[in-house]
């Protein structure tokens, strides 16, 4: 898995690519509680994501939960596995899906 994250002002971009799954999310994890200070608006691109386990969920998971207090967060470029995987889970009804 890769992460790709670029702040500007109080928005971050973060762009996973490869598999977010139990041996990779607790990085996500970490980038994130580091990078999420002062962060109205994040935005995830899964444009190159492949796989997504539950491990994967509960990052994301964790994620809306601090920008419900803080700003706004959307999940971008979702593909038809991932998509899946969140109407399976009922993710599609937490998260807002672009």
């Amino acid at each position: 898995m890769t992460i790709d994250m670029h702040r500007q002002d109080d928005t971050l971009e973060v762009a996973v690519s490869g598999r977010l799954d139990t041996t990779t999310a607790p990085q996500l994890e970490a980038e994130l509680k580091r990078s999420l200070d002062g962060i109205a608006e994040l935005n995830f691109d899964f444009a190159k994501l492949e796989y997504l386990s539950s491990a994967g969920l509960r990052v994301l998971l964790a994620a809306q939960k601090v920008m419900n207090k803080q700003g706004k967060m959307a999940v971008r470029n979702v593909n038809e596995t991932i998509m899946e995987v969140f109407e399976i889970t009922g993710f599609s009804e937490i998260l807002t899906i672009e």
